[in-house]
């Protein structure tokens, strides 16, 4: 580990069923050591692997899940292949009894195929795995979700939910970078990625810096945190994490909510119609429509619209449910003609 990446702050001794709201609403990576160390589930993994996949096994209900399944020589590393036309790995829909199975058969294997299943509904793979306050969130409607698999390194990318990673099998260490260190990841395509989210294309592990020299400056800014069962890491929105699971059998539960409301598209949807709509302007152009955005969008205060009467604002108004699938609608409209 370079001398330059320090380790995120570390807070013990929390309670699961009362997690103050100044924790979850951190802007900085916070390691949660012990949150969940007593769980039913991180007590069954105790005694090892095959006692974590027994207790599994008694909650599954013949579900089929995605897993990605690469060959040994990508080492966990689930990436593009050399031409980043294409994956180093398969997707197959297998019942959770065969992912087990196959977890199960190299956990002594020195070599085994790449086996990982990451972001499924526990309440759909394996229904009642978890009580329901098992973690108190307040007020937060967290989606609950499942990652299982053997060896993995897991490319640095972002999620726009607020993120709570709780270890319950294996170790995993997590390698994390603050939302501004963009430029120096060196972000592969943003519309053809291995798991939903642009990742970045240096390979943490060993980075090339003859080919990314950037990524020297964002490894200067880079937090680390291993967790073992029972812990637990808070990743605030927009943070960059690269993902090792470092045991041959890996298992994490997490929690993924928002601050904003459920009528809000993604920020992305706007990327994506920005790089569309305004990316190829002139220069001089491009620079008007950056005031544009920063008067109606990131400097938005009352006074923008305060000289249009209230009843006739509409999207200068404040948004609610119904103005959303107004405004969705007439967008759809629009990009269809």
């Amino acid at each position: 580990m370079p001398e330059s990446i320090v380790e995120v702050a570390e807070v013990a001794g929390l309670d699961p069923h009362a997690l103050p709201d100044a924790i979850l609403a951190s802007q900085r990576p916070l390691l949660l050591k012990g949150l969940v160390s007593d769980w039913p589930l991180v007590h069954a993994a105790a005694e090892g692997p095959c006692a974590a996949i027994a207790h599994l096994r008694g909650f599954d209900t013949g579900q089929v899940v995605t897993a990605m399944v690469g060959p040994p020589e990508i080492e966990g590393r689930f990436f593009y292949n050399d031409a980043l036309d294409g994956f180093n790995f398969v997707p197959q829909r297998q019942r959770i009894a065969t992912v087990l199975d196959a977890l199960a058969t190299h956990l002594d294997d020195p070599a085994p195929p790449a086996l990982y299943v990451g972001s499924t509904a526990i309440d759909a793979c394996l229904p009642g795995l978890l009580a329901p306050d098992a973690l108190a969130m307040g007020d937060r409607d967290p989606l609950v979700s499942l990652w299982l698999g053997n060896r993995s390194r897991i490319p640095a990318h972002q999620d726009l939910p607020d993120n709570l990673a709780c270890v319950v099998a294996g170790r995993r260490r997590f390698t994390l970078f603050p939302p501004e260190q963009l430029p120096n990841l060196y972000i592969g395509p943003l519309d053809f990625t291995p798991a939903g989210q642009p990742v970045s294309l240096v390979d943490i592990s060993a980075p090339d810096l003859t080919r990314f020299p950037r990524y020297a400056e964002a490894q200067r800014h880079a937090q680390v945190a291993e967790l073992a069962p029972g812990d637990a890491l808070l990743i605030p929105s927009m943070w960059w994490h690269h993902v090792e699971g470092l045991e041959p059998f890996n298992m994490l539960v997490n929690y993924w909510w928002r601050r904003s409301p459920g009528y809000m598209d993604t920020p992305m949807t706007a990327l994506m119609a920005a790089i569309l709509c305004m990316r190829d302007l002139p220069a001089h152009e491009r620079a008007i429509w950056r005031d544009v955005f920063r008067h109606y969008v990131f400097e938005h205060d009352d006074d923008v619209a305060s000289h249009v009467p209230e009843a006739a604002r509409r999207i200068l108004g404040p948004l609610d449910a119904d103005a959303a699938r107004r405004l969705r609608a007439m967008l759809l409209n629009r990009f269809n003609r």
